[in-house]
């Protein structure tokens, strides 16, 4: 067991909102709980997650893989999803990104040398109308995202 006693409880009380002969419907909620306690999903907690749940562990990795809030890497203190959807795109979305990859000096998919900061590109979030929208830590909903918006929610951050 890879997790704490706590994590498991968390992820048996996911468990229980489905038939017992569909467990294995509280993925997403197991790797969510798995990363917000190890703060990225290693193979072998993927493993131990596919375990748990009798599931195949290439059935844990796809499910993983496929969304953006999942980390299958080491991330920085503070990962930053940008979405650059049509719709955020053509509302400053490009340019909030373009503006905060040069503020931090990193690119897409890479961490600050600091290890503070993780910048990932990021679907649509819901949030349209909001538009530029960045997401924190895949929890915080940060809209209408000017310069001066960013250079704040990096400073406070960074606090």
């Amino acid at each position: 067991m890879l997790l704490s006693e706590q994590a498991y409880k968390k992820i048996d009380r996911e468990v229980a909102k489905f038939p017992v002969e569909q467990k294995q419907s509280a993925v997403m909620a197991a790797l969510a709980i798995a990363q917000d306690e190890a703060g990225w999903l290693s193979p072998e907690l993927i493993a131990d997650i596919a375990g748990y749940l009798d599931m195949p562990a290439i059935a844990v990795q796809e499910v993983a893989t496929f969304y953006v809030m999942y980390n299958t890497a080491p991330v920085g203190k503070f990962k930053i999803t940008v979405c650059t959807n049509l719709p955020c795109a053509l509302s400053g979305g490009e340019k909030a990104a373009q503006y905060l990859k040069q503020k931090l000096g990193i690119d897409y998919r890479e961490t600050t040398a600091d290890g503070q900061f993780t910048l990932m590109e990021g679907e649509c979030m819901g949030a349209c109308g909001d538009a530029p929208v960045m997401l924190v830590n895949n929890k915080r909903m940060c809209s209408w995202m000017s310069n001066e918006k960013i250079d704040g929610l990096v400073e406070e951050l960074k606090k």
